[in-house]
């Protein structure tokens, strides 16, 4: 969960000539932090949600990002976008800084964090997929019987918890992951050109004119309690998950090569669960760890096959 607000392990990154890579060492521990970030999405997301409601929670984490990354961009006077580059942008905006943040937002209302990891889990196989068709590249069998094993995986495991029959949590998740992953899907390619943290930074700004009004809109009619759980939440899914989780995640990436990176990327799903129990305090099914496990057998064989 470039959770937060997660990669992919197709995605391309350009590395910013104007930046020295860090070390194999030092990008992998970039990597690392970058997945440990993206892990604690949902459990920062629960806590927000004890103080915000859900569009406020949303609508004002994107403007926070928004104001991280475009003071970034302002400092190191990082030149604008291309002209045929802000389509994209728009997509990866749609789908990372906005569809995303709300739909797990709205599903993390009535389910638990530990469920919606499992589901989410599922990203890096549909961003694949989207990006098998994006690219018109034709996978082998084996990624497409694995891929579609680490989604029965889950489908089965949702259906159980859900006693039998689809929620509305499941919708939106299940949603989030479709538009997210062709969120990812365009910043893969846009980050061929441009450095990644230049992608997300761009497209955050790109959300303001609808994000800012958006937020005093939301806090005028939502119910705010700032304690201490919530404020720290929110600061944590603006700051920690949808900016600075993506810059070391992008940083580290360039460092060491996307599928050493990527192979980082797949203790995320088991992370969340560790951070559901320890800052949630919420009890596991063996399901659950189970489920994201075979998810992430599934993921390892769909890259070492697209590799």
């Amino acid at each position: 969960m470039k959770t937060q607000d997660s990669a992919t392990a197709d995605t391309a990154i350009a590395v910013d000539p104007e930046t020295a890579a860090p070390s194999r060492r030092g990008g992998t521990l970039l990597a690392a932090l970058g997945v440990v970030a993206f892990s604690l999405t949902f459990p920062a997301t629960a806590w927000g949600l004890e103080g915000f409601g859900p569009w406020s929670l949303v609508a004002v984490r994107s403007v926070l990002a928004a104001f991280i990354a475009g003071g970034c961009l302002l400092a190191l006077r990082v030149t604008p976008p291309a002209k045929e580059q802000w389509a994209g942008l728009a997509v990866v905006a749609a789908g990372v800084v906005l569809g995303f943040p709300l739909l797990s937002t709205l599903a993390l209302g009535t389910s638990t964090t530990a469920h919606a990891a499992v589901v989410v889990g599922l990203l890096p196989l549909t961003t694949a997929l989207f990006s098998a068709l994006r690219e018109g590249t034709r996978p082998s069998r084996t990624f497409w019987l694995a891929a579609a094993a680490g989604a029965a995986a889950v489908i089965t495991f949702t259906v159980r918890q859900s006693g039998g029959a689809l929620t509305g949590a499941d919708a939106y998740l299940f949603g989030a992951l479709l538009i997210c992953a062709a969120g990812y899907t365009e910043g893969g390619r846009l980050a061929r050109v441009m450095p990644g943290w230049q992608v997300i930074g761009w497209a955050l700004v790109l959300c303001l004119p609808l994000t800012l009004p958006g937020a005093l809109a939301a806090l005028s009619c939502e119910p705010v309690r700032p304690t201490v759980h919530a404020v720290i939440g929110l600061l944590w899914v603006a700051a920690g998950s949808q900016f600075l989780g993506l810059f070391v995640w992008y940083r580290g990436m360039a460092a060491i090569g996307i599928p050493r990176a990527s192979q980082l990327q797949l203790a995320q799903p088991l992370l969340t669960l560790v951070w559901s129990v320890l800052l949630l305090g919420e009890h596991l099914t063996l399901a659950a760890p189970l489920t994201a496990a075979a998810v992430l057998v599934c993921i390892a064989v769909t890259q070492r096959t697209r590799g």
